[in-house]
């Protein structure tokens, strides 16, 4: 068998791998990242950034660099459900409370560039053909550079931050478990003239559709929204009527609408299941969506991927310094990752769901709405930045409700 080159190869260079990266050659490990794409590039993607993936850009040096690109911060978060609204300002994590909504040409350039400065070898525009694998175990892949003759690659770990469609967690057979079905259809698009200082979120249960405003670069607000899956084909001929159709649930909203301009087409997506893969195995890992991946409505994808990368990066740089063994390391990831993310997933798939809430619910939230340390812990929730099962447990939930009523 070939002597590895490196001691991780990292297919994708966005949100997930190029931090992962970055982390491990920080390490001192031998790192080539790939990607299909060249960067700058886009990709589909709410691309919110909440507090505590900011809090881990300061951790890395980057925050800096963000807000030096123009981008605004989201400092507050309001939910207009119709009958009453809940705005607040989140609860700070590591001192700090407020988001980011850059746009992925931004971001995902400064990901890769700050991966290139710790010292990983960076491969864009090269398509991954497969990986090889010896008695079971990866180590390596071969692939090819547009136009380029095919190359081989050998790693003590292949790992996969390659998305929902993952060619590692495909090739390996990763075991997918909690799976979800595709509740909501999601789109968005950029608007100017239509400002808006937070994430501004709008739903209407009754009528099962939801959106946002959030805002991001160059002046321009991103407004993703959604309805329910069982009107996908309906409403796809004809994004933009829908969307019209939608705001007008709101009629202050869809004023703002009428006044502002589209700046680009509309983007989206109707194939967003639910699931969580097993993200290691010998010689792979898995993370990002390739990995675990649930309805963007919460806008968690970024900060899920910030979140596995260091837990990722840690266990490697653990077991390549055989200060744990490699299945015990990964099988840690695992269960930290599993156990950080649930409670946002089952938040999300039932958020996903856009039915009206049951009247526990219901009696909640007008309970929240009197209280503003009430309403800055559920906006916290929904940012990131605490549990949700602290703000909903029976104690918690008898404090506001109390407080409400006395």
């Amino acid at each position: 068998m070939s002597t590895a080159r490196y001691d991780a190869v990292v297919i994708g260079a966005r949100c997930a791998g190029s931090p992962t990266a970055m982390l491990l050659a920080r390490s001192g490990h031998r790192v080539l990242l790939l990607d299909k794409a060249t960067f700058p590039s886009d990709t589909m993607s709410t691309h919110l950034v909440h507090p505590p993936g900011v809090a881990a850009l300061e951790r890395w040096g980057l925050m800096e660099r963000l807000q030096d690109s123009g981008c605004p911060p989201v400092e507050t978060y309001s939910f207009d459900f119709g009958p009453l609204t809940i705005a607040g300002t989140p609860q700070p994590v590591d001192g700090i409370a407020h988001g980011y909504c850059p746009r992925r040409t931004v971001l995902d350039q400064l990901l890769v560039d700050a991966a290139v400065e710790a010292g990983a070898e960076l491969g864009e525009g090269f398509v991954v053909d497969e990986l090889l694998a010896d008695d079971g175990t990866v180590t390596g892949l071969r692939g090819h550079a547009r136009g380029g003759t095919t190359v081989t690659e050998r790693a003590r770990v292949v790992i996969g931050a390659d998305g929902r469609h993952s060619l590692v967690a495909r090739a390996v057979g990763a075991e997918q478990y909690d799976e979800r079905p595709s509740r909501l259809a999601m789109y968005y698009a950029y608007w100017s003239g239509l400002p808006s200082v937070g994430f501004d979120t709008t739903i209407r249960a009754e009528h099962r559709r939801g959106w946002a405003a959030v805002p991001t670069h160059d002046d321009l607000t991103v407004v993703p929204f959604g309805w329910p899956i069982d009107e996908f084909h309906a409403n796809r001929s004809d994004v933009e009527a829908a969307f019209l159709a939608t705001v007008e649930h709101a009629p202050q909203f869809a004023e703002r609408v009428r006044a502002a301009r589209r700046e680009s087409r509309f983007v989206g997506s109707a194939q967003l299941p639910g699931y969580f893969r097993k993200p290691f195995g010998p010689g792979w890992a898995l993370l990002g969506d390739a990995g675990y991946h649930k309805n963007p409505i919460t806008a968690m994808g970024i900060n899920d991927a910030f979140r596995d990368a260091e837990l990722l990066a840690a266990a490697l740089d653990d077991a390549f310094g055989a200060r744990r063994s490699y299945d015990q390391a990964l099988g840690e990831y695992q269960q930290i990752r599993d156990r950080e993310a649930r409670p946002i997933y089952e938040l999300t798939d039932d958020f996903a769901q856009l039915q009206p809430p049951p009247p526990q619910l219901q009696h909640l939230l007008a309970a929240t709405r009197a209280s503003q340390a009430a309403m800055d812990a559920f906006v916290s929730v929904q940012a990131g930045t605490l549990p949700a099962p602290e703000f909903f447990a029976p104690d918690n939930v008898a404090r506001i409700i109390g407080s409400a009523e006395s």
